[in-house]
């Protein structure tokens, strides 16, 4: 067989292990939290608001090992787009997106607050130490900040907080131990189809970090905000794709610089930092602007696709 057929495949198998191996870890963790005496709600919020970003943190982990920094902030960053153009952008077709109180008052603000931030740990084009020790502890403060804004106001869950299953201690630390070692598998499974696919098409490593990769790891919040939608649930979709990108900012694009700090191309804020600040913007004035209550419509899911489709053809021009 051809070296893109395995390349291919590579990615193919990657993702469908990456996922399926994320869910085995987050409910092994959940699990195991649990029998510590930990409380389901702050369960919800850190165990499993962190577990669901696990792909997007292992496969930026491991791109940034092997030196392949450029995959892992188009991973950070085109995953951020993609949860907005796309997964919102399908779902607010499907069925109008209520916006919360407390998603408008607290979560979009903070989004907005750590795209930012983001913004200017990229500005000088380096991902360093200093600038991903900056994201990481801003990962801590959300971590708490949403811990307390739970505990003062339970009436209003910033986070759907399923039912944590049962499970034995032995089997919880074996889902737990043997989900992360599969992520980390399939981490390197998919990011060696990635740069494979990068070196026969003769694109950059960021290209395919922001599109393949960053659309993949998104594939997860796309057949969940769909499958929400369309079993009635609406209000779940929104909340979890924000609080997504505030985890993919924090977790997700500290980790280059945490394992091999050094410059990113310059694009990565001129071009695709830019765009994320474009939709992350839209979607807060589309939130939190005009009468309430809001809903985010068709016609919000329309713009939404639309910008993405333009961000989509903007790349590939670039690369032809």
């Amino acid at each position: 067989m051809s070296p893109a057929i395995y390349a291919t495949a590579a990615i193919i198998v990657g993702f469908i292990l990456l996922t399926w191996s994320a869910d085995r870890f987050v409910g092994g963790a959940a699990a195991t939290a649990k029998n510590w005496g930990i409380s389901p709600m702050l369960i919800g919020l850190t165990v499993v608001s962190i577990g669901t970003s696990a792909p997007e943190i292992l496969v930026s982990l491991m791109s940034s090992l092997q030196g392949h920094n450029d995959i892992a902030v188009g991973n950070a960053i085109g995953s951020n787009i993609a949860n907005v153009g796309l997964v919102l952008g399908l779902t607010a077709l499907i069925a109008p997106l209520p916006v919360k109180t407390a998603l408008a008052k607290r979560e979009i603000p903070w989004l907005l607050l750590v795209t930012v931030i983001a913004g200017a740990c990229l500005a000088n084009n380096y991902l360093g130490l200093m600038e991903s020790l900056v994201l990481l502890s801003g990962l801590f403060v959300t971590l708490y900040l949403m811990v307390t804004w739970q505990k003062s106001h339970p009436e209003e869950p910033l986070a759907e907080i399923e039912e944590i299953e049962e499970l034995p201690s032995g089997k919880a630390y074996l889902e737990l131990v043997g989900g992360l070692v599969l992520l980390l598998v399939s981490a390197q499974i998919l990011v060696w189809g990635a740069t494979e696919i990068a070196t026969l098409l003769g694109v950059s490593e960021l290209i395919v970090g922001l599109t393949v990769v960053a659309i993949g790891t998104s594939l997860p919040e796309l057949a969940a905000s769909v499958v929400s939608a369309l079993r009635g649930h609406h209000d779940i979709a929104l909340g979890n794709v924000v609080g997504s990108n505030i985890f993919n900012l924090l977790a997700v694009l500290s980790m280059p610089g945490l394992v091999r700090p050094g410059a990113i191309s310059e694009s990565v804020f001129s071009r695709d930092y830019t765009v994320m600040l474009a939709f992350t913007v839209l979607l807060a004035a589309m939130a939190i602007v005009g009468k309430k209550p809001k809903t985010l419509g068709r016609f919000a899911g329309i713009i939404f696709l639309a910008g993405y489709a333009c961000y989509g053809t903007w790349l590939f021009v670039q690369t032809v």
